[in-house]
């Protein structure tokens, strides 16, 4: 069996009503699984963008199914990436008893060593950020869940830049325009 590699799809559309269902309904049908899924305002005014993971097997089964999501009416623009092209994070919150934490002598290392910050600290528990890579957050989970215990976990979908100069939205947008110009000043 093929090794499968994680690409990253970056979807641009409006944000209307039904956008996240249809792209769920063409993942689906061609039965890939979505890893994680980020939804934000971009960059350019009235634009969402979704990043959103998935594993396949070869480079084509992402030209497909990016085609098919282009397809929608939705959707401005889809593009993937595998992670060379990508700078990416992620975001984890660790919930744990502050009074285990605090039996710990190397509560400082071990923040110090996973570059993590202490958000809040109450008496009954103690809530740890982490922005990472995947490994990154898991690695601190680990540690954390083996020498003192999490009470509560939860990591955010990847968020993800292209590494190019602008994001490719906005050279498409800007094509769009000239394009536009060009048929005015014609028909002028």
């Amino acid at each position: 069996m093929q090794e499968k590699t994680l690409y990253t799809i970056t979807i641009f559309s409006e944000n209307t009503v039904g956008v996240l269902n249809q792209i769920a309904t063409i993942f689906t049908r061609r039965q890939l699984n979505i890893e994680t899924l980020s939804v934000s305002p971009s960059a350019i005014k009235g634009i969402h963008k979704f990043t959103i993971t998935t594993f396949a097997e070869t480079e084509e089964v992402m030209k497909k199914l990016v085609n098919q999501i282009d397809k929608r009416v939705d959707i401005l623009k889809a593009y993937y990436n595998t992670n060379d092209d990508l700078v990416h994070q992620e975001i984890a919150l660790y919930k744990i008893e502050t009074e285990k934490l605090l039996a710990t002598s190397q509560v400082e290392d071990l923040v110090r060593k996973h570059n993590a910050l202490i958000l809040d600290v109450n008496e009954h528990s103690t809530v740890i950020q982490k922005t990472g890579h995947y490994e990154d957050t898991q690695a601190l989970f680990d540690e954390l869940a083996q020498r003192i215990g999490v009470l509560q976990f939860v990591r955010s979908g990847r968020i993800a830049i292209t590494k190019s100069r602008v994001e490719r939205l906005s050279d498409m947008l800007e094509k769009l325009k000239e394009k536009e110009e060009k048929i005015k000043r014609k028909n002028s």
